[in-house]
Order: structure tokens, then sequence, then C-alpha cells
């Protein structure tokens, strides 16, 4: 299927790795520009090595690299000094640290809400008024399955991406849709990245089993009997980025292999 995106340009946030490289991946291989932004720039090196590779045997795209912190308000000037006009933006962010809510103060709290609610609203803000301008627009916010089924140990996730995900709510139906510019939030169930394996760091503690026999329960609880990989949700986040995701907007997108047990 021809997503009808080749020659648009993305920001794809945390692409180093993990979620967010596959996000740039599947972009570039529709012959979206991509520019790629993280703090570590020795792996975003690699990343953007990787990609121009892939872009070489697509639509020959452009990849570009900011090394920053998107966090800060220095880190977004950053990205939009290295493209001012995007038609794509993908928020990604890491996850704040696992933990018991009783031993967060203040700082957490506003760490985690900056880097996972307050970040992508800037980021939205700075975009979706020229998105309407032109015509077209996509924003794919990865947040994480806990906006569905809360998960102890990740309170300050559960709280800043379930803000970040009322806001989405709101923004996206206040007549944007009707500009050709959707957002909807990607949430990502357990898969095989650093993030997971920090969660199963943390449940190990708080349990005392070991990493292992932790990992094969988890992937025993979903219906897939696996986790999933950075290249099938890349996929679906391009798919949200096409032009026949024009009619879904201000949707919560959960890709974790039928592991929520809900009927909604």
């Amino acid at each position: 299927m021809d997503l009808g995106i080749a020659g648009r340009t993305a920001l794809v946030c945390g692409a180093s790795k993990g979620l967010g490289y596959g996000c740039a991946e599947a972009l570039v291989r529709e012959g979206v520009n991509v520019v790629i932004v993280a703090r570590g720039a020795e792996a975003l090196d690699a990343a953007a090595r990787k990609l121009q590779a892939v872009a070489a045997g697509a639509a020959k795209p452009f990849v570009r690299q900011v090394a920053a912190d998107i966090t800060t308000a220095e880190g977004r000037a950053a990205a939009f000094a290295a493209h001012a006009d995007y038609d794509i933006v993908v928020t990604n962010a890491g996850g704040p640290p696992p933990g018991d809510f009783r031993d967060w103060d203040r700082n957490a709290w506003i760490q985690a809400l900056d880097a996972n609610m307050l970040t992508p609203v800037e980021l939205i803000k700075a975009t979706v008024d020229g998105m309407a301008a032109r015509g077209f627009g996509r924003i794919v916010n990865i947040t994480s399955s806990s906006v569905k089924a809360p998960i102890d140990i990740l309170g300050l996730s559960n709280g800043a991406r379930s803000g970040l995900t009322g806001f989405v709510a709101g923004v996206a139906r206040s007549g944007l849709a009707a500009k050709g510019v959707t957002l909807n939030n990607l949430l990502p169930g357990a898969f095989d990245t650093d993030r997971l394996k920090g969660t199963m760091v943390g449940a190990s503690k708080k349990t005392g089993q070991d990493i292992e026999t932790i990992r094969a329960a988890r992937e025993k609880s979903i219906p897939a009997g696996r986790f999933g990989n950075a290249a099938e949700f890349g996929a679906i986040c391009a798919f949200l980025c096409s032009v026949h995701a024009a009619y879904l907007t201000g949707q919560n997108v959960l890709a974790d292999g039928g592991a929520f047990p809900g009927t909604f």
C-alpha cells in the first residue's frame, strides 16, 4: 500500500533506538524526509547512518540528525533550526523511572511532566497551525499501554501520560481534522526495548524474582506469546501518518499483542 506521504518531512523524537527509531525507519521507507532527535550523539549518529542506508534504496529522502534534549527550549529550537515546517511530528521521550510513589518528590513529578506531557504539548503548539495552513498534518504521540491499564511501579508515567492523553483528546476535536490535521496516541505494550528491560529490573527488585522468570511470565501473559519489535511498531506509526488515516483522530491506538483484557 502506498501511504501517500513520500516527500513529506517528519520530526521523530527519541529516534536513536527502540520504538522511535522504528518509526523513523518506517517513515524513511515511505520516502519521508526525517529529522531525528535524541540526546546521545553517538547512538544518534549510528541511527542516522542506518537510516541513510535505507533512504538510498527508497525515494532518497533526506535524513538529518539533531543531538539535543527535546524536553528543553534549546533542544526544540535546534530541532526547528534543522527544518522549520514539519508535516509529521512523532513525539517520544524515555519514560520516567519505575518505583514507589512514596519515594518521589515534587522534582521527580515535574521531570516526568516535562518529558512526557509538556514537551509533546509544546511540539504540538509549535506545529499544528502551520500544518492546518498547508492542509496536511499528522501528530503521533508515543505514550504507553499504562494509559489504559496502569502499572503500579510506573506511577510517574501513568500520571504524566494520562495528562497528555486528555489534552490530545480535546485538541484533536478543536477543528484541526477539518483542515487535514490529525492527532493520535500510539500506546505500546511490551516491546523488546531497553525500557522494557529497565521495567523488569524494577519488578525484580520489588518481587525478588530473577529477570528471566519475570520475562517468561510476561511473555506468557501476552496472547501473541511474545514481545513486540520496533519494526512492527513503526509500521503502525507510519500508517497513522498516512493519507489513509485522515478519518482517524483523537484516538488511543493500543499495540500490545492482545494483552489488555478489556472490550473497549
